[in-house]
This record gives structure tokens, sequence and C-alpha cells, in this order.
């Protein structure tokens, strides 16, 4: 890695095509770097620790797929189960014995997880995983919390309104008020305001959703006595508590978030390392309120992807690589040894990072943020400015200061040292006024 000016042209035509067929020429908003200017980048193929595009450039990736690639891109073990499974075929629309292993796995290594069901994507489990709780409930109203993301289902894209604890208002065109108006949104990190909403929502609630380690706008690690007032009013009201784990599972240790804090939530979602870099996501949690579904009960579900005999050898092969929890340890200290790296050699700029596991977020302010509200908009715009500096370096970062980085089990500690310089060096070389 070192200096380089990219080469762009066939990613610039690229995009000038897809634009011409595709809604902004992406199929995912953030790859179209509207936040950080220039081309978006079009990936050609990726290797271990490494992205190449489709012009011939090379970048270390800490965007990992945005949290599935744990082992680095195309590991030998993942690529040859899948490889088998193909050939003998990739889609049934009926039950495999690969669906009730992973599910296997999963509950024999998650304490708060009974019963799963998988699905495709972490919205459609989050979508799921509503509707379930408000049939095993009777109730309709769902408390959400600002600056967590739940993909992109109707009734969970809100935003905050004016008040302490308001009930939240559509943040995309498209989604009818009526919809979120069962949806309330309060501030994380922010223990008068849940006392508050449950003192006088409490016992309409269905259920509490947030995220593991909100990593979605910002990492927003929560402090453990909040978490644990959440558990115990969600308790104290006949609530259930989801704990949205599709960043987190897995890689946040086997225990995930929920280990981490040290509860135990009634419901949780998954996707990303579940799925081995494959699309994929489950929802699960207590037998008695997963029994609600169809075919047993009278919530209903369904997909005719799910379990999709592909998506799941790929995550049964990336979960036992990860079971004995020994990558996870070693990914914690490889990012701590970066962050440290970095921060102790930026001691005089208004500058941070947020560390957990293996996510890491750079931070353009002094103080590590733990709500939205304290995010420093200056240092995000600051952090965008910076971004082609940082790529044309050979570094693939996310492409907005809102997204969180992930180390992955192909970095070495050679070339998270060289990317440590390089980003204190760019650092320090744009960004005079943070130094």
């Amino acid at each position: 890695m070192g200096g380089i000016m990219l080469k762009k042209d066939k990613s610039k035509k690229l995009m000038d095509l897809a634009g011409r067929v595709t809604p902004g020429g992406v199929n995912s908003p953030v790859r179209a770097f509207k936040s950080v200017g220039g081309t978006p980048i079009f990936i050609d193929r990726g290797e271990g620790a490494y992205l190449y595009d489709v012009d011939g450039n090379k970048y270390l990736d800490f965007c990992s797929s945005w949290g599935p690639l744990i082992l680095g891109h195309a590991d030998p073990d993942v690529v040859a189960a899948v490889k088998t499974q193909v050939e003998r075929g990739m889609t049934f629309g009926a039950t495999t014995e690969l669906e009730y292993q992973l599910a296997d796995f999963i509950v024999s290594q998650i304490d708060a997880v009974e019963s799963i069901r998988f699905v495709s994507s972490g919205t459609e489990a989050v979508m799921s995983v509503i509707r379930t709780a408000r049939g095993f409930t009777g109730r309709d109203l769902i408390l959400k919390f600002e600056g967590c993301y739940h993909g992109h289902s109707d009734h969970l894209l809100v935003q905050a309104g004016s008040g302490l604890a308001t009930f939240g208002q559509p943040s995309s065109a498209g989604v009818p008020e009526a919809i979120t108006s069962q949806t309330a949104v309060l501030p994380l990190d922010d223990e008068e305001a849940l006392q508050e909403f449950f003192d006088h929502h409490g016992d309409k609630l269905a259920a509490a959703i947030i995220e593991g380690i909100p990593a979605n706008n910002g990492l927003l690690i929560q402090r453990h006595d909040y978490m644990r007032l959440l558990r115990a009013l969600t308790e104290k009201h006949g609530a259930l508590l989801i704990l949205d784990e599709v960043i987190t599972g897995f890689r946040v240790g086997m225990g995930g978030a929920a280990a981490y804090y040290g509860i135990h939530p009634d419901l949780l979602t998954y996707g990303k390392i579940i799925g081995g870099g494959m699309p994929v996501g489950a929802f699960g949690g207590r037998s008695d309120v997963m029994n609600v579904l169809s075919p047993l009960g009278p919530v209903y579900q369904a997909g005719t992807l799910s379990g999709n005999p592909v998506a799941m050898v790929a995550g049964l092969t990336t979960l036992a690589k990860l079971a004995n929890g020994r990558i996870q340890a070693e990914l914690e200290e490889k990012n701590r040894r970066f962050v440290s790296r970095i921060t102790s050699r930026l001691t005089n700029s208004t500058f941070n990072i947020a560390g957990i596991a293996s996510i890491f977020w750079l931070v353009f302010q002094r103080d590590l943020p733990r709500d939205a509200k304290s995010i420093d908009r200056d240092g995000i715009a600051h952090y965008n400015r910076m971004h082609d500096k940082i790529l044309e370096q050979g570094l693939y970062l996310p492409p907005s200061g809102y997204e969180v980085c992930f180390i992955s089990a192909a970095q070495t500690d050679d070339m998270l040292d060289d990317a440590a310089d390089i980003l204190v060096a760019t650092i320090k070389q744009e960004a005079h006024q943070w130094v």
C-alpha cells in the first residue's frame, strides 16, 4: 500500500451504464458514495484481506461487506462447502437437514434462543420478529431508539419527534404515518426518558427493540446499567425485549451482545455472519413466543428462499470455525492494538476511536458519544471529505462517516500496522485543524 492515483475509468463507465437501468446506479444507497463524493468503486473480486476493483486497484478491506466476512474474502473452507452444495442444488423450496443443523448450532450457543426461524435478510428478520411480538402480546406499540437501525421495514423507518418521548414520524417517503404512529422513539443512554416512557406507556407496549451494540449510526456502546434497566422495565410491564444482533451476533464473542451485557432478551435477530457471506437472516428466542408462528400458531410468516441450503452451509462452515471463540479473541486483541497504535500518536487531536470486539469507528471528536445527538456533524463531514484520500492510500473504508469498520481474520498485524500508519499520516496531513 502507499499513495496512488486511483485508476477509475472502468468504474466511471460502469456507473454511467448502471445509472441508466438502476436507480442511482446502485442496489443499496450507501454504495453510491453520495456522502463522500467521487466515483463509486466497482469491485471485481475479493481475496483474503483485500478487494480488487475493475480498474485493477487493490484495497485492504475494512468494510467486510458491512460485517459478514469475519473470516475474510473467499475463505477456502467456506468456498469449498458452497461449491459442494451448489453441485447438489441451490434451492429446493423444501426442508433440508442443513436448516436443522444450523438452527441446532445456534440454539446450543445462545442461552436466550430456544427456537429459531431463518429468513433471507436482516430486514426480513426484524419485520417478522416485530409481527411475532405483537401476535404473542396482543399489543401494537413498539419502542425503538434513536440512532439504531433495524432495516427498512415501514414501521421502523422512523425518526424522533420534538419531545422527550415521542411517537415516530416517517423518515422515508412512502411510509404512512398511520404505520409509524405505533412506533415510539427514545434517545439512547437516557434512563430518565426510559423510565418516563414505561411509566406512561409500558402496559401498552408489545416490545422494545434495540441493536445489541448500536453500530449503524456510529458505534454507540451502551452502559451495562442502561441495558439492564431496559431489560427490567420490559419484564415489569409484560413487554418483550428484542435484541437486534444482526451485526453483533457471533462477532462480539460467541454469545454476542447479550452475553456482553449479561442480559437475557426474549427475542433476537441475526444475519450477516450466520450466512458466511450469503444472504441470510434469522429470528429466535423463547419457544413459547416463537410457537405463535405458523404452522403452530396464528402469526403468518413465510419465505420461498428461507433456509436456503447454500446460505445454511456457508453459515455452518463459518460458525464451526468460530465455535471455540479463539478467532474472536484474536481479532479483539488485533483491534485493541490497532486502535492504540493510532490514538497514541494523535493524543493532541480532536480525534478518537470507538472500538469493541473486532469493530471500530473513527471519531473526529474528543469524547466518544453514546447517543445519536452527541455525534459531531462537523466531524462526520470531515471524515467524508477525507475518504477519497484514504482510498487513494489503498484502504477501503465505508463511504460514510456514520458507518463502522470491521477487522477480519485475514488481516495480519503487519497489514494493520501499515493501515494505522497510513491513517495517522493522512489525518495529520489533511486535517491540521483537528490535530
